[in-house]
């Protein structure tokens, strides 16, 4: 577990250029594999985040005069860097997350790299509308971008939030500064770096080191247009509250507790695949994991023996090994709030069927490993059922109805997404019409290809990332009424 990947400082990236902070505050980014130091990172202070805004205010009239088609061009040789470097970025992620290396190089780099790629090719496709007003007038729209945006990110997916983030607000010809999470600091720097060599030009793309204190400097920036952040609800209610002091944009993708149902009638062994992905992939640490198994009573006893042996059959241990099924969780005290989520589970009088304990292996004793673990004998009202851990826990619920599952499933102030298993092609649409999620499964989960919307309702979010739903959040829209006539004046 070797962490010689990461850079012995990081600094603030401003202007184009690495710089250090003001007051020459930093902290340690350390891996969550080993407990080992991996780098010395620069806080920025209120001196920082102003310099990083001004950045961005002087770019932004010519980044946004810039013709669309060669912003295009520079986001798409971009991601040509981020494709090209895939195995070098992804083992820095790797070093900053605790996730295994496989899903790193599988997912995270290259997703970041397509989300690039999809809205450099819908940047020159923005336009407006024209409205024919008879007989001497008409109007027309203009799609203008909405200014200096901020970014925060969350320590999960830190490189492709950043593109989540990025990628549409270069598109619509805003500027940006992005604070990626303490925790996993890294791979933000690496992506501005690529913006520069891809000829984005000083100040467009800026990154800021730190904890809350430099996120509320950047939300209450009076300077700052819009806020983007992943994260988790109360953070986010934070965020909106020291937003509203200049009433900024605001979009929010939050956490969630969401359900995944499993019909009598479903293809189990793709269900149980499912479920997997649904809960133990990247050690669970996932926003729309479905956390909550709903499985139809008739197959319950089924699905479990589908489940189990594939559990303990995932491989728990170094994150940089091609082998290795479940990685580090992100820190020792996360392990720890997980942990007591499960001894709070069997408390309740849930049954602990596998995992939730440490593996013995002692090359992993550095780090925050747990192995992942399935709960039965769940009712509704447990705190494992109800709260979310952001872990690899999952909590099994029987049911016997359609009408049954959808209240329960609904019965939450969450709503970020949900998932079902049926062969019935009826049922599968009239359930997940019926589901309060901002995204649905069929027969899938937790696939989320950047060409469609992902958000949530409820308590887990405002508005959508990918898609053309999310050229919504980073431009305004300005109408132009024109009179070819004379005016008519009573007076």
């Amino acid at each position: 577990m070797a962490s010689t990947a990461a850079p012995a400082e990081l600094q603030l990236y401003i202007d184009g250029a690495f710089r250090p902070a003001a007051d020459g505050r930093t902290f340690v980014d350390t891996d969550p594999a080993t407990g080992a130091p991996l780098s010395r990172v620069h806080a920025a202070g209120p001196d920082d985040v102003d310099a990083a805004v001004a950045a961005a205010r002087r770019a932004l009239p010519g980044w946004a005069a810039t013709p669309a088609a060669e912003r295009g061009r520079i986001l798409q040789r971009a991601a040509d860097l981020l494709r090209a470097r895939n195995a070098d970025i992804a083992r820095l992620e790797v070093l900053d997350t605790g996730k295994p290396i496989a899903e790193a190089e599988a997912v995270d780099v290259l997703s970041g790299a397509d989300c690039l790629s999809y809205f450099a090719g819908v940047a020159a496709t923005l336009h407006g509308q024209h409205v024919d007003l008879p007989p001497t007038a008409f109007a027309y729209t203009r799609r203008e971008p909405l200014g200096v945006c901020v970014g925060i990110g969350a320590w999960n997916y830190p490189i492709q939030i950043a593109c989540w983030k990025a990628a549409p607000a270069l598109a619509c010809g805003n500027t940006m500064v992005f604070k990626p999470s303490e925790l996993t600091p890294l791979t933000a720097a690496t992506l501005a770096e690529v913006f520069t060599e891809a000829g984005l030009p000083p100040g467009v793309f800026n990154v800021v080191q730190g904890a809350r204190a430099t996120g509320e400097a950047l939300a209450r920036h009076p300077d700052v247009d819009k806020i983007s952040i992943t994260g988790s609800v109360p953070t986010g209610k934070a965020v909106m509250a020291d937003a509203a002091g200049t009433l900024k944009h605001v979009t929010m993708e939050l956490g969630g507790k969401s359900p995944l149902v499993v019909f009598a009638d479903a293809d189990l062994d793709n269900a149980a695949s499912g479920a997997l992905l649904a809960n133990f992939y990247t050690q669970g640490e996932i926003c729309s994991n479905g956390t909550r198994v709903f499985v139809q009573r008739a197959v319950f006893d089924a699905f479990v023996a589908r489940l189990l042996p594939r559990v303990e059959a995932m491989r728990i241990g170094d994150p940089l090994d091609p082998e290795t099924d479940v990685g580090s969780l992100i820190s020792q005290a996360h392990r720890s709030t997980v942990e007591s989520y499960i001894a709070a589970g069997r408390a309740a009088g849930a049954t602990l069927l596998c995992g939730g304990d440490r593996p013995t292996d002692p090359a992993l004793a550095g780090g925050a490993f747990l192995r992942p673990a399935i709960f039965a004998d769940c009712t509704d009202d447990m705190p494992i059922v109800r709260e979310e851990i952001f872990g690899p826990v999952m909590c099994l619920l029987p049911f016997d109805d359609e009408a049954e599952v959808v209240r329960r499933a609904n019965a939450t102030p969450f709503g970020l997404a949900a998932g079902l298993f049926t062969r019935d092609l009826a049922r599968g649409h009239r359930v997940a019409a019926a589901l309060q999620a901002g995204i649905c499964w069929i027969n899938t989960y937790n696939i989320t290809p950047i060409e469609v919307p992902f958000g949530g309702v409820k308590q887990s979010g405002i508005g959508r990332e990918n898609g053309l739903a999310a050229i919504e959040h980073y431009t305004q829209l300005k109408t132009v009424y024109v009179e070819l006539g004379d005016v008519d004046a009573p007076y």
